[in-house]
């Protein structure tokens, strides 16, 4: 039964994570606009899921444990392109290139290193829909941001909490996505209050 279940979450998480930011993107192509995203929030998160990708290769834990994050790191990638293109910013994009493909290298120099950067990973992801939410508060609306988008990635952290306890119960894991979980709601619960309060006006 918990072999079944461990496989549901799995098989679920990958097929979320398969379309997980395409509602954003959709929303950002229609409209021809950011308007409402965060360029800071975007980069802190495809930092978090670098380094968390890095740390789950690095120790040779189970693929089905994050082969999700490969996924999700190409939409996020396609999503920091459209924000670059929409904002006039396109000669940033290498920039963000080569430090990203260092990065990524850099990370496994050391095992320390890649041991303190999955320490800090969940306060960089927390700080990335911090930012989010930090935008959406200062605007005081939802603009192109996807609620099915955040609330995509809030089951995913509830499916990756389960998986995370049947598999590897590493800790530092279990608390980033727990912590991934409350941030990701409230953002989708802050979106949507936003987007409520702007059709009552």
């Amino acid at each position: 039964m918990a072999a079944a279940l461990l496989d549901l979450a799995n098989w679920s998480t990958w097929a979320v994570c398969a379309v997980i930011k395409l509602p954003q993107l959709a929303a950002v192509l229609a409209a021809g606009s950011a308007r409402g995203l965060s360029l800071g929030s975007l980069v802190l998160e495809l930092v978090g899921f670098v380094v968390f990708l890095r740390y789950q290769i690095y120790y040779d834990y189970p693929l089905q444990t994050y082969l999700e994050y490969p996924i999700i790191i190409a939409q996020d990638v396609i999503l920091l392109l459209l924000i670059l293109h929409y904002s006039g910013n396109m000669k940033q994009a290498l920039l963000y290139a080569v430090t990203f493909w260092g990065g990524w290298y850099m990370l496994t120099l050391r095992r320390w290193i890649i041991d303190l950067a999955m320490n800090l990973c969940t306060f960089i992801s927390a700080a990335s829909k911090l930012a989010q939410l930090r935008c959406l508060w200062q605007t005081k609306d939802s603009g192109q941001v996807s609620a099915l988008t955040w609330s995509m990635s809030a089951y995913t952290c509830a499916t990756r909490i389960f998986t995370t306890v049947m598999t590897t119960n590493d800790l530092i894991v279990l608390i980033r996505f727990i912590i991934m979980l409350i941030l990701n709601v409230w953002v989708t619960v802050t979106i949507l209050h936003y987007r409520r309060t702007k059709k009552t006006n």
